[in-house]
């Protein structure tokens, strides 16, 4: 008996060994598969339950111009986010019906009463409402409502949030990008998007070094996903992005916009574009390309045809695809982006090689019949002029852009020698700019030319090259024949402000001598002096230039005629330069070549430059009896003192009143007034004498200043130099029928009338 128990007993303790043992390896194998199988999936998942991590997001660097202005900068918003779990109160097993009842009425009256500030604050129409609403009831601790909410917004927010004690609406602290001059330089500059990554100019190019580091808040939760103590928090700080400062010139861009959106709009033309450079470094002083974008709003088409246009299209589909084009198309910089033929602006190119080489002279002649015949090509190729130049020299084929001439000094130099200086000027290549995207030169090789290439190239037909490319060409004639690389960026900073790189001007190779480039600006002063380059000219400085016009074949509908892109070349003061300057016009509707279209913008822009650049004006004789002065103060002073004052400056004395005494003028001291212009002076509190502006556009100068007399107004003459030759009015200062006092200066800007396709 006793044996058979003990039997018993070892069976049951054997069988209850048997299961503990299993009960131990089936958790060690639960241990093993949790703890190192899920192991790091599990923790992840722990950490999210009882850790907050709040990112904090870098700022990113500004970008300034050459003076310090900002032209972008991030400052601080919020993303809104809501706990859609915290917002119902919670209810547990230990609720009656009744409180079960009264609780969910108040979740509800919460979820009504932030729907409702939420639709105020953010102006939500009732499909937003309704959205929101649904977010509201989503079953998660986190849900972002509202992103890059400006401060006073979030304010407002803030005081709604502790008046009702909300734990349910959060805000982490994010940054949004500002451009303060909104278009200003757009094309340079460029834009971000919403993840604040540079997606086009220099915000794209420079995007690493602008982008900082972000910093994270690490916060432990209670089981109900409440903050803890800050005792339990861990920060890591964001690191902001570096700055960068440009080259561009704040008040150089303002003028080269200014004067490409007026002849834009005036001409519907296509586009237009500029650059201007620092002859000497490569450094960029403007950059253009319009159509542009506000860098605020890059998505909104700004140009009055393109949207004109696009109204005109039916079908939804159809008008999309346009705009999208159309946006794109504003998007792209054209100087960097795209090329074009450069026409006859190729033609200086072409002089330098041919002085360097010892083809031509500067007093080299040539008879020009209208038209020169190339072997290999089966019609004469054509000059602009088609009776013909005449006998002329080196210098007056450039003045008078004559293609027969230039096709003779091309022929000359043969093609080796064209094709060595065509990529000793840089024409094979891409500049380097730094900028994204820049545009490969579409060219023939040398082995490629024939005598009829070699006869085209030379009047600055059949190659492509980027409207930068051509103006670092014209820097190397420009600066004595150094190839200088162009550049955008002078300078990175850090956070603090300290300079941490500093571009330094790069020579990439002599091209010419500083002879022959001194030569080849002389011809180029004799373009604008004599030549299709009259409208450059500006008033105390030599300029230099150089006309162009190109065909754009295959792109003209039957019926159209053919469309140009026109342009001008310039450098400025000639005989010792500071800047290089291309300015183009695409399509315009008139065919009107670049000295009647672009040397106007060049003018103005190489005034207001110089200036900037503090380049002193030489004033000639005929010059210097022009000049306007800075009218004298007789405010206070007696009548008889005032007349004789106003009189020893050489100007007229208009007396409106009865006092003796002058107490208001017109124009006052603090102004400019031409020579030979009137003052106008009260002695009493007689209302100010008003007129209207007239339309002086078209007008010739004797014209125009015989209308401003007869208006009791004052004119300023700018633009075109008035001795050379027939000039009209073209632009005014004040429009027409605006109200302005007697006596007021309206500068009126003239340009020559003679206009030509070369």
């Amino acid at each position: 008996m006793k044996k058979n128990t003990s039997k018993n007993m070892l069976k049951r303790l054997l069988i209850l060994s048997v299961v503990i043992i299993f009960l131990l390896c089936t958790n060690a194998a639960r241990v093993f598969y949790l703890q190192v199988v899920r192991g790091e999936e599990l923790a992840q998942k722990a950490d999210l339950q009882q850790l907050k991590d709040t990112e904090i997001t870098a700022m990113r660097g500004a970008i300034y111009d050459s003076e310090g202005n900002v032209l972008a900068q991030s400052a601080t918003v919020w993303n809104i986010y809501i706990d859609p779990l915290a917002i119902d109160l919670e209810i547990t097993e230990d609720d009656t019906a009744e409180k079960v009842a009264e609780k969910k009425a108040k979740s509800e009256k919460r979820r009504t009463l932030i729907v409702d500030k939420f639709s105020e604050l953010f102006k939500y129409d009732e499909k937003e409402k309704e959205e929101f609403l649904e977010k509201t009831k989503q079953e998660n601790h986190y849900t972002v409502v509202e992103k890059k909410v400006e401060n006073n917004i979030k304010e407002k927010l803030s005081e709604f949030i502790s008046e009702n004690r909300l734990n349910c609406i959060g805000m982490e602290q994010t940054s949004k990008r500002y451009y303060p001059y909104g278009s200003l330089a757009s094309s340079v500059i460029g834009f971000t998007g919403a993840d604040d990554q540079g997606l086009s100019g220099i915000e794209a190019f420079y995007d690493e070094t602008l982008t900082g580091t972000n910093g994270r808040v690490i916060t432990a939760k209670d089981a109900v996903s409440n903050d803890i103590s800050d005792d339990y928090e861990t920060s890591v700080e964001a690191t902001d992005g570096n700055s960068v400062v440009l080259t561009i010139n704040q008040t150089i861009q303002y003028y080269l916009e200014k004067g490409l959106r007026q002849t834009l709009e005036e001409y519907q033309a296509k586009g237009a574009y500029g650059v201007v450079m620092n002859c000497k470094t490569g450094a960029v002083l403007g950059m253009s390309s319009l159509p542009d974008y506000d860098c605020n709003d890059p998505y909104k088409i700004t140009y009055s045809k393109t949207k004109k246009e696009i109204k005109k299209i039916k079908g939804k589909e159809n008008k999309q695809k346009a705009e999208s084009a159309a946006v794109q198309n504003q998007w792209r910089n054209f100087t960097i982006n795209d090329t074009y033929v450069p026409g006859s602006v190729f033609k200086t190119f072409i002089a330098s090689a041919a002085l360097e080489e010892n083809v031509a002279t500067i007093n080299t002649t040539y008879n020009c019949t209208g038209s020169i015949k190339v072997k290999g090509w089966d019609r004469p190729m054509k000059c602009h002029y088609h009776p013909g130049h005449g006998t002329q020299t080196f210098a007056q084929g450039l003045e008078n852009s004559c293609n027969p001439f230039f096709i003779t000094v091309g022929q000359k130099l043969g093609v080796h020698n064209y094709f060595k200086y065509f990529d000793a000027f840089g024409f094979t290549q891409i500049t380097g700019i730094d900028l994204p995207g820049e545009a490969s030169p579409q060219y023939y090789p040398e082995e490629k030319y024939s005598l009829v290439e070699l006869s085209s190239a030379s009047m600055g037909q059949t190659n492509s090259l980027s409207p930068i490319q051509v103006c670092t060409g014209i820097s190397a004639i420009a600066n004595g024949g150094k190839l200088v690389q162009p550049y955008l960026v002078s300078s990175v900073l850090d956070s603090e402000g300290k300079t941490v790189k500093k571009t330094e001007p790069k020579v990439v190779r002599q091209v010419i001598s500083s002879e022959t480039a001194a030569t080849v600006r002389q011809m180029m002063k004799g373009v604008v002096d004599n030549g299709t380059g009259k409208n450059g000219y500006v008033a105390g400085y030599s300029v230099g230039g150089k006309t162009g016009t190109s065909t754009k074949l295959g792109e003209s509908k039957e019926g159209e005629g053919d469309k140009y892109i026109v342009s001008f070349a310039a450098i400025a003061p000639s005989d010792n330069p500071e800047l290089a300057m291309i300015i183009i016009v695409d399509e315009p509707n008139q065919d009107l070549g670049g000295g009647a279209l672009c040397a106007p913008i060049a003018s103005e822009v190489i005034e207001e430059a110089m200036s900037v650049l503090g380049v002193e004006p030489k004033y000639d004789e005929d010059e210097i009896k022009n000049l306007s002065k800075y009218a004298p103060n007789v405010v206070g002073k007696s009548l008889e003192e005032a007349k004789k004052e106003i009189s020893e400056y050489s100007l007229k004395c208009v007396v409106v009143g009865k006092g003796d005494k002058v107490v208001r003028q017109c124009p006052t001291s603090a102004g400019t007034i031409p020579s030979g212009g009137t003052i106008f002076v009260y002695t009493d509190e007689t209302p100010k004498k008003m007129t209207k502006v007239p339309y002086f556009k078209g007008l010739t100068v004797s014209e125009a200043k015989s209308l401003a007399k007869t208006n009791h107004l004052n004119i300023e003459i700018s633009g075109n130099n008035i001795s050379s030759g027939s000039i009209v009015a073209s632009r005014q200062s004040e429009e027409k029928d605006t109200s302005v006092e007697q006596g007021t200066v309206i500068t009126v800007t003239f340009k020559s009338t003679e206009s030509v396709l070369d």
